[in-house]
């Protein structure tokens, strides 16, 4: 497992860890099924601490990417609710997309960009 964390950056170092996994579902590198590095086998891969990976793990836990399973750790289960998680797209989406209309980005260059980030995804 190939996870990338800038010690440099603003963003919270959990907040970088989730993104990586949920990167890696989006990507395929992370499969339904797939056991995730033990807490403690993380941390020390990546150089941080214990409560930082378990922090990562619950939030996505709660956001319904991974279950708990006691035999084998965390696990990735992507079981999240579809309404719910267009809802908190919608949310997300109408903030970049007034901040885009006001600096002028056009429809057809938003269509585009989205276009381009899910060829990434394979093009789902």
């Amino acid at each position: 497992m190939i996870i990338e964390i800038d010690f440099n950056s603003d963003e919270a170092l959990y907040l970088q860890l989730r993104n990586q996994i949920i990167l890696g579902i989006a990507t395929s590198r992370f499969r339904e099924g797939d056991a995730l590095p033990s807490v403690r086998q993380l941390a020390e891969n990546i150089g941080i601490n214990m409560h930082t990976v378990n922090k990562a793990y619950s939030v996505l836990r709660q956001e319904g990417f991974v279950k708990v399973d006691r035999r084998k750790g965390a696990v990735i289960a992507i079981d999240i609710d579809k309404i719910r998680a267009l809802d908190e797209m919608r949310g997300a989406l109408q903030v970049i997309l007034a901040e885009g209309y006001c600096k002028n980005i056009s429809r057809e260059e938003i269509h585009s960009l989205i276009d381009e980030i899910y060829e990434e995804y394979g093009g789902l």
